[in-house]
């Protein structure tokens, strides 16, 4: 499978409140950062505007950047069950903004995203943002972890490996794997 030339990748991290957003582009195994921030709705009294500004802000975000895949956080379990319905709309909504504009959708679990940057799935939001500055050069304002969060979901999305060469290939063994990757023999 060919890689792909240049294309972006939107990251979410979803919020009822506060939404982090991130675009990463991606030239074939290099990333750049291109944008990043938040969408705040806390000064929003209504759950349906918080709703309707997630849902017109990604459609602005998406429209400007003109990213090909969106990759998002999927909800944690929580003890508290109207935070979890808020932050499923959130979700939710911010699918549909993505879909609506044709982009192929993701969604991870924090634990993955965490295990793909820092190779923990425990790790805390400081030692992602560690990891993040580390691997991408970027400064990251701490004041922003969900922006932070974000630029972690896309960039776990492409480290999936959708991206790479030869990837997405099925095998029925070991060997054919082998065959077309001899630089992965221990």
């Amino acid at each position: 499978m060919p890689q792909k030339e240049k294309y972006s990748l939107l990251g979410i991290d979803p919020g009822s409140n506060v939404m982090g957003f991130a675009i990463l582009e991606i030239n074939g195994s290099k990333t750049k950062v291109i944008d990043m921030g938040v969408i705040k709705m806390a000064h929003l009294s209504e759950q349906q505007l918080k709703l309707k500004k997630i849902f017109e802000e990604l459609q602005e975000i998406i429209a400007r950047y003109k990213p090909t895949e969106m990759a998002i956080e999927a909800p944690f379990f929580g003890k508290n069950v109207q935070s979890m319905l808020k932050l499923g709309r959130a979700q939710g909504v911010a699918i549909a903004a993505g879909i609506t504009k044709g982009l192929a959708i993701t969604e991870y679990s924090p634990k993955k995203i965490k295990q793909a940057i820092t190779g923990n799935g425990n790790a805390s939001k400081q030692q992602v943002a560690a990891m993040l500055k580390s691997i991408l050069k970027v400064e990251l304002d701490d004041r922003y972890f969900d922006a932070t969060d974000a630029l972690a979901t896309a960039l776990c999305h492409f480290y999936q490996g959708k991206h790479l060469p030869g990837n997405g290939k099925k095998y029925k063994d070991w060997s054919g794997f082998l065959q077309d990757n001899p630089g992965r023999k221990g």
